[in-house]
């Protein structure tokens, strides 16, 4: 970062020195030391804090440090390449969830993918990943909803076909799975995501029904337990004001069940049909976070880990950003930047939240090349939505631990994508628990085994 003012910079804070903010954790000996551009951050007693910012070796030390920091961080942000899918093969569901962000008109009567246009899609994808990653490296396609086993025969076709060409995956609501469907994405190691919102059926089957009314929890709860022992699989739980009530209760029956990995995902507030289920953001923070603690009482108690992991990956964006696994919390975030979305009919769009929203259709993958759909207008608006342009996101410390999530519910919800997301008090409060976990050296037991591979700590305070 170039320095064009006449001071110095020898102090933090003030004209050409290093802004550092602190950062209240809501922990009885730490206080966070940030720095909002960087997303450099630091945990200090709160009594040696006037000390340390008065130090001038430390302001010397971070000095050196700073441009590393920088580096990573816009890398993250402008420099990545798709490398992931999610692949809808049909417009349709045999479920009507309430909250759901594709519109009812093509759940209910859209369209299945041809199995020859879905060959002809993944051969397209084949080689546009073939000449944009690295060698050697798969491309993730995951078949994703509306409901994708409702066209089962093309995509377990595509997945013989490609198998050495793709890495796969499936997002489904798990009431088509049968015993035969399960053998055939377990032996071939692809990874499995069900969707269940509730511990009870009469939590669960609040929102989640099919089209004549019915709840589905015990389907789905037969496919987790078939599942059981399967390392690749995870179950999303859509968090609501119906179902947040219950979140401690629904993380101990998740792990009762052995689910290695679980999502606890605010609901998609697109559409405004699924706005009516929004919960309050503080709220819901305070359930959110008593689900937290319960994972780790479980884990203590039984040595066996329930990842929350769109927290995980919260937690992972402070401890190493550029190990973090999902790109929702990023400005930009990852969609038409790290991975796109493709509709039964081909159309192409930033990410699967646009499908429903005509306004943001690049291109289609049959007749249109997919290094221009990226650059389309569509694209660049989810692209090139930058969170310092954001208020009051531009001004917060934690900015780039959150990235003001999501800009389909922002466009939809306030008219413009320079606006923030639906949920900024809870990604507020997880940012603060993260910190208070790695202050009191809890941080390992809410990440998945292996995560501190590689991973050095660039700058200690505690050798100045």
């Amino acid at each position: 970062m170039e320095n064009y003012a006449s001071s110095r910079g020898i102090y933090f804070n003030t004209g050409g020195g290093i802004p550092l903010q602190p950062v209240d954790i809501r922990h009885k000996d730490y206080i966070g030391l940030v720095s909002a551009d960087s997303a450099f951050w630091a945990l200090v007693k709160k009594h040696q804090l006037a000390k340390l910012l008065a130090n001038p070796s430390f302001l010397r030390k971070y000095r050196n440090k700073e441009r590393a920091f920088l580096k990573e961080i816009n890398t993250l942000r402008f420099g990545l390449k798709p490398s992931a899918v999610y692949f809808n093969p049909t417009d349709r569901c045999n479920l009507n969830c309430s909250y759901c962000y594709i519109p009812e008109q093509l759940r209910r009567g859209g369209r299945d993918m041809p199995s020859k246009k879905l060959f002809e899609a993944l051969e397209i994808l084949k080689v546009y990943f073939g000449a944009t990653l690295p060698k050697g490296q798969k491309a993730q396609i995951i078949f994703h909803g509306a409901e994708p086993m409702l066209n089962k025969e093309a995509i377990f076709s595509a997945v013989n076909t490609f198998a050495g060409d793709f890495h796969f995956g499936i997002q489904t609501n798990g009431t088509l799975m049968s015993d035969e469907a399960i053998e055939f994405l377990t032996s071939r190691k692809i990874s499995i995501g069900l969707s269940l919102d509730g511990h009870i059926a009469r939590v669960a089957d609040r929102l989640r029904k099919n089209w004549s009314g019915e709840g589905v929890f015990q389907k789905v709860v037969k496919i987790i337990k078939a599942l059981r022992g399967y390392e690749n699989f995870s179950v999303i739980c859509t968090v609501t004001g119906e179902n947040m009530l219950s979140l401690v209760k629904i993380v101990e029956f998740l792990h009762r069940m052995e689910v290695p990995v679980c999502m606890l995902n605010p609901v998609r507030c697109t559409l405004a049909a699924a706005r009516k289920t929004k919960p309050q953001d503080h709220r819901l923070a305070k359930n959110y976070l008593k689900a937290l603690d319960r994972t780790y009482e479980l884990y203590k108690k039984t040595g066996r880990r329930l990842i929350v992991a769109n927290f995980a990956n919260v937690l992972m964006g402070i401890i190493a950003p550029a190990g973090r696994r999902l790109m929702c919390d990023i400005s930009p975030c990852g969609g038409g930047r790290c991975f796109f979305a493709i509709s039964s009919n081909g159309n192409l769009f930033p990410c699967s939240e646009f499908i429903g929203l005509r306004r943001f259709k690049g291109g289609n993958i049959f007749s249109d090349d997919i290094s221009r759909v990226l650059q389309t207008e569509p694209f660049r608006l989810v692209t090139e939505r930058d969170i310092e342009n954001i208020r009051p996101c531009s001004d917060c410390a934690i900015r780039h631990f959150c990235g003001s999530p999501c800009p389909a519910e922002a466009y939809e919800m306030n008219g413009s994508m320079q606006t923030p997301g639906a949920f900024c008090e809870l990604y507020e409060e997880q940012v603060r628990y993260a910190l208070r976990l790695i202050a009191d050296g809890k941080e390992d037991a809410y990440l998945w085994n292996g995560w501190n591979k590689g991973i050095v700590t660039t700058l200690k305070i505690t050798d100045i």
